[in-house]
């Protein structure tokens, strides 16, 4: 990927779509929503840390794009960012207690972001990206927050409709639901996905990579034709659940967009400020850790060992599986942390006529989930909901029928993948299978990814739910003597399609 990144300067720059000259952070001209302009080209974000500048009247700019995300500490840290169209001075947040008491006042960091005319077909694009990071937040604690800048101040009667909510996890364990998904994009169906998760008051949600598809292309290649502007869309799609519901992402293939640096994630970087605990936060901003209640959750770029599409497979050197052993070690340790939940884009077992499996999955991350009795993984990249039996070596060690219950420390791993968020949906090679609608087969015949980009046949026994349609993940987590996860995966109608439970053997003193 960063030899992609230099092709990529060095072909437009002679295709003269680069103008000499450096941008400053007030360039006040179309950006984003409002259309693009010309300017010079940056690779990586630009971090602005002196306040913009702009010609135009900060109270006639809108902030849009709200979302939310943990720091590595969901009791007292939360990351607020937006986006506006043009460059604005002095952002910032207020937060407070209630809406009519914001007296904290945090500044915000500037993140423009420029994107050259890939093609013909699309113009330059400007985006401002504000971030702003709050510490020292109370633990299980409701607050009120408004974003501004110079001209637009959240805390005036003008804009009290523009306030937003955002909870702080407990300092000791609660039940709490959390919701996931992979594979979103811009559509009806996505926006009705998030709506629905909405209504399960959840208290964070994954989403498993794959974000907004500026990229269409998702082979991480220098000629991929990209939009930026859809993550203004998607940005806004998204605002009504993620202003209010700390949206924890990582990477997906799509993600890696190759005009920016490093390694295609400067986009990533510039829209999106997550927790830093992971082995290299610049390189790689999807790789991460948190800990809410009594659950573990560690986030992994699968771009990074994928056998199916190369363009960044072994660009961290081993670090993020050395770093993996480490934080999953960690977690077990911890007297607190009943349950594991790891979630990355490339599945490690799906039997889709797209995707199917990624053996580069499988061979360097799923020894370590059963050293450490991981309790739940949860992928993207083949875009259905897909569920697997308890397994232990790639083979079925307990069946687990839909309303089953699994004993993660006992039985093995539950696989889903979850990659109906939005996107165009896949088929399977034989009929659904979900609740209400049960087609139990002793076999399916899918294949998985080998080096070399090899297709291997196989005939599983594992695909134990298959569900053609738009549909997310609800885990509701259960502290106690018994700890319980309780996982629904709920169609884009509301209906139930599959549930089941996984839990862990109590423990003394609880």
């Amino acid at each position: 990927m960063p030899e992609q990144h230099e092709y990529l300067r060095a072909t437009l720059t002679r295709r003269g779509m680069l103008r000499a000259g450096a941008a400053g952070a007030g360039a006040a001209a179309g950006a984003g929503l409002l259309g693009g302009t010309g300017g010079a080209a940056y690779a990586a974000p630009t971090l602005i840390t002196a306040p913009a500048s702009t010609r135009v009247s900060g109270a006639l700019v809108a902030p849009f794009g709200r979302h939310l995300a943990f720091g590595a500490d969901p009791r007292t840290q939360m990351r607020i960012s937006w986006q506006v169209p043009l460059a604005v001075r002095r952002p910032f947040v207020r937060v407070g207690l209630h809406p009519w008491d914001l007296g904290r006042r945090i500044e915000a960091e500037v993140r423009h972001l420029h994107t050259p005319p890939l093609s013909k077909k699309l113009p330059s694009v400007d985006q401002y990206y504000l971030h702003a990071a709050l510490d020292g937040l109370r633990p299980g604690t409701t607050y009120y927050y408004g974003v501004g800048h110079t001209g637009f101040d959240p805390a005036s009667a003008h804009h009290l409709g523009t306030l937003g909510t955002f909870r702080t996890a407990p300092d000791r364990p609660a039940k709490f639901t959390f919701t996931a998904f992979g594979d979103q994009g811009v559509s009806y169906d996505a926006l009705a996905n998030d709506q629905l998760i909405l209504g399960q008051n959840p208290s964070f949600h994954l989403h498993a990579g794959d974000i907004c598809y500026a990229d269409e292309s998702g082979a991480g290649k220098p000629d991929d034709v990209y939009d930026a502007r859809v993550w203004d869309q998607f940005l806004a799609q998204t605002e009504s659940v993620a202003k209010s519901v700390p949206w924890m992402v990582t990477t997906g293939n799509h993600d890696m967009e190759a005009w920016y640096s490093p390694n295609g994630y400067g986009g990533q970087s510039a829209r999106w400020t997550l927790p830093t605990n992971g082995f290299d936060h610049r390189h790689a901003p999807g790789v991460y850790s948190f800990t809410y209640g009594n659950v573990g959750v560690v986030a992994l770029d699968a771009n990074d060992v994928s056998y199916e599409i190369a363009a960044n497979a072994g660009y961290s050197g081993g670090r993020q599986t050395a770093w993996l052993e480490r934080r999953l070690r960690e977690l077990r340790a911890r007297h607190e942390i009943d349950f594991v939940v790891v979630f990355f884009h490339h599945c490690a077992y799906s039997t889709t006529s797209a995707h199917a499996s990624d053996g580069g999955v499988r061979d360097e991350w799923l020894p370590l989930f059963e050293k450490h009795k991981v309790d739940l993984v949860i992928n993207g990249h083949n875009h259905v909901y897909e569920r697997t039996d308890a397994l232990r070596h790639g083979r079925v060690a307990r069946k687990v029928p839909i309303g089953g219950t699994v004993d993660s420390t006992r039985d093995g791993i539950v696989y889903v993948t979850a990659g109906g968020a939005g996107k165009s949906l896949y088929s399977f090679p034989v009929p659904d299978s979900y609740e209400g609608h049960v087609k139990d087969l002793d076999h399916v015949g899918s294949y998985f990814w080998e080096k070399g980009r090899v297709k291997h046949r196989e005939r599983v026994e594992w695909s134990r739910v298959r569900f053609t349609g738009y549909s997310f993940l609800a885990v509701e987590c259960e502290p106690g003597r018994h700890p319980r996860l309780r996982v629904t995966a709920l169609a884009e109608s509301g209906a139930r399609i599959d549930h089941f439970d996984v839990v862990r053997p109590g423990r003394p003193g609880r």
